[in-house]
């Protein structure tokens, strides 16, 4: 009994390695990032009551990071096993959902040029219902903080967006200290001021609107997004066609490497059994 096996039945330790490689760094990516996550939600509770992450009714960064690390935790896995171990089902999975996100990519692009009036109103939506939330999630709070200061904007349209916090309306119901003021991060800094005044927007909405230009941004977050994209095209399409050539490259060493083992796959041919009549008829 022999067996045979072609010359083109390894595969090739370029394409193997490249993809493991690759994928290493997205599954400890990954790794780190549901690590980071369940410490924050452990941090606020979450963890012991499940229950705060529906009753939050804006965004929480933490379920962002935790989402993000699962798809790279299970991309990364499927990617460094289906190359070390040569699994034909782990390898098209990989494939398959690298081509699933880059079409996902590509046509939220696609409307988001399409239909610009109805993304600007969903995203006005959103942050508004952020701002409810403001004082509801810490990480919450810091994201919207650090989004105002590095834009130099307050609120979704304009500083009075923060009505539609509690703390910060202006009716006459409200008994919080922050009423009708803005939070620190739309004050406009003091360069003289090495400590930060948290207190900086209180009452400030009480004052005339002539007024706020000398102590807070008046340009709402939407309006100064809108004015960075057009300033900053050639960087968000740099990093959208480098992510997107990560992604075929990817997707094309998981092909080459899928289409070796599957030709490898049939490579030993059946065993010749031959009967010892034949053997005399061919002697």
């Amino acid at each position: 009994m022999h067996y045979y096996r072609y010359s083109n039945a390894e595969v090739s330790c370029w394409y193997k390695y490249l993809l493991f490689s690759y994928n290493i760094v997205f599954w400890l990516a990954g790794m780190a990032f549901l690590a980071a996550g369940l410490w924050a939600w452990s941090e606020k509770g979450v963890l012991s009551d499940l229950t705060k992450v529906t009753g939050l009714h804006g965004l929480d960064p933490v379920v962002l990071v935790l989402v993000v690390g699962v798809v790279m935790f299970t991309l990364g896995f499927a990617g460094c096993v289906g190359a070390l171990r040569e699994n034909i089902c782990l390898l098209k999975f990989f494939c398959g959902t690298i081509v699933f996100i880059f079409l996902l990519e590509l046509a939220v692009a696609v409307l988001a040029v399409l239909f610009q009036d109805w993304v600007r109103d969903k995203v006005k939506e959103f942050f508004e219902n952020n701002i409810k939330s403001y004082r509801d999630d810490i990480d919450l709070q810091n994201l919207i903080d650090s989004l105002q200061k590095i834009n130099h904007c307050c609120g979704a349209q304009g500083p009075d967006d923060w009505d539609f916090n509690i703390y910060f309306n202006c009716s006459s119901e409200s008994k919080s200290r922050e009423k009708c003021g803005v939070p620190f991060s739309c004050c406009i800094p003091d360069p003289a001021q090495k400590v930060v005044n948290t207190q900086c927007g209180y009452d400030v909405r009480k004052k005339s609107k002539s007024q706020w230009d000398d102590q807070i941004f008046i340009k709402g977050c939407i309006v100064a997004l809108e004015a960075w994209l057009p300033r900053n095209i050639y960087v968000v399409a740099g990093v959208f066609i480098a992510i997107s050539l990560l992604q075929v490259m990817a997707n094309m060493c998981s092909g080459c490497v899928g289409r070796m083992v599957r030709s490898g796959s049939g490579l030993w041919e059946k065993p010749r059994v031959t009967s010892r009549m034949n053997r005399y008829q061919r002697s």
